[in-house]
């Protein structure tokens, strides 16, 4: 009996306190939600004072489209996902303070950049763009990735701790073998594919690197790091054969070598680069540097804007639609490209008449090819009645290049990954894993005699592989088919240089697989003008979900996910790998492997 009332006032007891925290989170997020509402009538809910610093960290992921919090000062602690920086959101606070006159330069707080080579290329050139105002950009960090220091240098001065550090030793692209593992667990992949190049099943039949697979992503890494030395040179004033020559011979082993060979401009802790700061801007020891961080800059409005804002409504549209992550069919999210939802994106802003270009952002190693075709068809319908222009991102391959390729014009970057134009299929064969090291068998009842074809417990025919090649030769004929039509070319031509082979936007551009380099304010700009508008104003597709909806509908999948990535870092992405192979279905448009170039 008093178990029994210690457990029924206890389940009371947990009851009542679930609803209490329940109540405090729903009021929280109303009263956020109201406090968003109000701020955006009221107008600007940031005034820039003069002789101001804009704060510009970079401490996480930039994505393509930037996620922002709408209650930034409610504290949910791991409820919320942090707020993430969009390389347009920033782009677009770089071109305000150009003109900006409280704003007297930007401090480039470097902690921890997650981007890929594009998209740092991409906030380079934006801040290569503020530096022709001829405002001052101090870089400070503590210590320097290849991808950090390549960013950095866009700045006036670069300076790192005395006792910090600097990796500068080259590119290198590592993939990871499952073959033997897989035959000691004795699991059969039975692999069906088109193109010599297309090595996303290497992993699963090979021990190491085919020759193809070896000369593409030699090509590929070459030209990204020949465009990374060029910009370097390009900045500090440093030879190409300078700049190799200290990787060959590990030559940055200390801040000091950093400094002797003219890397960075000073070796100080970050007070000293206060102090130097606070003498630009003209002000005492004593005095406070007045910081805008970015996310309450962008929030800032100056007379010009709140006109303008009045008339925003009346102006025409250039759309971007975002298609970030792998390529499946049904619904996506932030991370992934569900068919259903950016195909009805297209079709919405094809539709609607105040829209008058469309810009496809595509940041996808590819996917299911079925799912890649229901996008594409609707980019063709909308290529027939409106400006329609593709922006690559970091990768835009396989898949991602299906879904670009019925386009008027395609951006990238020197260092985008794209191409990729092959297609696989794997079916495992797990029936000796379950009977040898199990002592599973399976049996089965079929009405014909292939009705389990593809089943995972028995091989496949002799017959049965024709059968699954045919399908795999019947989507290779296709994807060419419509790469061909939207590159005005032949089908014999991008069979030449597809057979799922991977390219650098640098490379891409010489064989017609891209038009012109450039990011996403280039293929904005670009769009707008073949629409004939000069003052229009950008509708970003699909719409981002209410903040309740998102609140609510953060399930198990994203805080395992989140789990993952705080206790196994940098190997949360060799998980991740594993998982999206073993959800694969139907025959696949995708890169190879994931592509890690570090």
């Amino acid at each position: 009996m008093k178990q029994f009332f210690g457990a029924f006032f206890g389940s009371i007891l947990g009851f009542f306190l679930t609803g209490i925290v329940s109540a405090l989170i729903i009021g929280a997020l109303v009263a956020g939600a109201l406090k968003s509402a109000f701020n955006s009538e009221k107008g600007s809910v940031f005034t820039v004072k003069p002789n101001s610093v804009l704060h510009l960290k970079i401490d996480g992921e930039i994505k393509d489209r930037g996620r922002e919090n709408p209650f930034e000062d409610l504290d949910f602690g791991s409820f919320m996902p942090p707020e993430a920086l969009g390389i347009k959101n920033i782009s677009d606070a770089l071109k305000k303070t150009k003109t900006d006159e409280n704003i007297k330069g930007i401090y480039l707080d470097i902690r921890n950049v997650s981007a890929g080579f594009a998209t740092i290329e991409e906030l380079r050139n934006a801040l290569l763009d503020f530096k022709k105002s001829g405002k001052f950009i101090y870089a400070y960090s503590e210590t320097y990735s290849q991808k950090e220091y390549y960013l950095a240098t866009s700045a006036t001065k670069i300076f790192m701790n005395p006792q910090g550090g600097m990796e500068f030793k080259g590119l290198s692209s590592q993939v990871m073998f499952f073959k033997t593992a897989l035959e000691k667990l004795n699991i059969e992949m039975q692999i069906f594919r088109h193109g010599k190049f297309k090595s996303a099943i290497e992993p699963f039949m090979l021990d190491k690197m085919s020759e193809a697979n070896r000369l593409q992503i030699e090509t590929y890494i070459n030209s990204i790091w020949g465009s990374l030395l060029n910009g370097i040179s390009k900045e500090r004033k440093i030879s190409v054969n300078d700049l190799n020559n200290m990787c060959n011979t590990l030559a940055i082993n200390s801040p000091e070598a950093a400094l002797n060979n003219k890397l960075v401009d000073g070796l100080m802790y970050e007070d000293e680069v206060m102090s130097l700061l606070k003498k630009d801007l003209k002000l005492s020891e004593k005095d406070k540097i007045v910081f805008a961080a970015l996310n309450k800059y962008q929030k800032s409005q100056s007379k010009e804007e709140k006109k303008d804002l009045k008339n925003k409504n009346k102006k025409p549209k250039v759309a971007v639609v975002y298609a970030i992550g792998q390529i499946m069919s049904g619904e996506g999210d932030d991370e992934t490209i569900g068919s259903d939802d950016i195909a009805a994106a297209i079709k919405d802003a094809r539709l609607d008449s105040t829209v008058k270009a469309v810009v496809l952002r595509v940041n996808s190693p590819g996917g299911s090819a079925l799912a890649s075709d229901v996008i594409w068809r609707e980019a063709s319908l909308c290529k027939k009645v409106k400006p329609f222009i593709v922006s690559m991102g970091d990768v835009a391959a396989s898949g991602g290049y299906y879904i670009s390729c019925a386009s008027h014009r395609i951006f990238a970057q020197p260092n985008t990954i794209t191409g990729s134009i092959g297609v696989f299929g794997i079916l495992p064969n797990l029936q000796k894993m379950f009977s040898e090291k199990f002592g599973i068998h399976i049996d089965s009842v079929n009405t014909n005699l292939h009705s389990d074809v593809g089943t995972p417990f028995r091989p496949v025919t002799a017959s049965e592989q024709g059968y699954v090649q045919s399908g795999v030769e019947k989507v290779y004929d296709t994807f060419i088919g419509r790469v061909a039509e939207g590159r005005n070319t032949s089908k014999e031509m991008i069979d030449s240089i597809g057979q799922g082979r991977v390219w650098s936007g640098a490379d891409a551009i010489k064989i017609n697989l891209v038009d012109e380099l450039g990011g996403l304010e280039d293929a904005i700009a670009y769009a707008a003008k073949k629409a004939n508008v000069s003052d229009y104003k950008i509708e970003e597709l699909p719409k981002v979900k209410d903040p309740f909806s998102k609140f609510l509908s953060r399930g198990e999948d994203e805080m395992e996910n989140r789990l993952m990535v705080k206790n196994l870092g940098e190997q949360y992405k060799y998980l991740k790998f594993v998982k999206s192979v073993v959800n694969l279905k139907g025959v696949q448009a995708r890169v190879p492997y994931d592509i890690i170039i570090e």
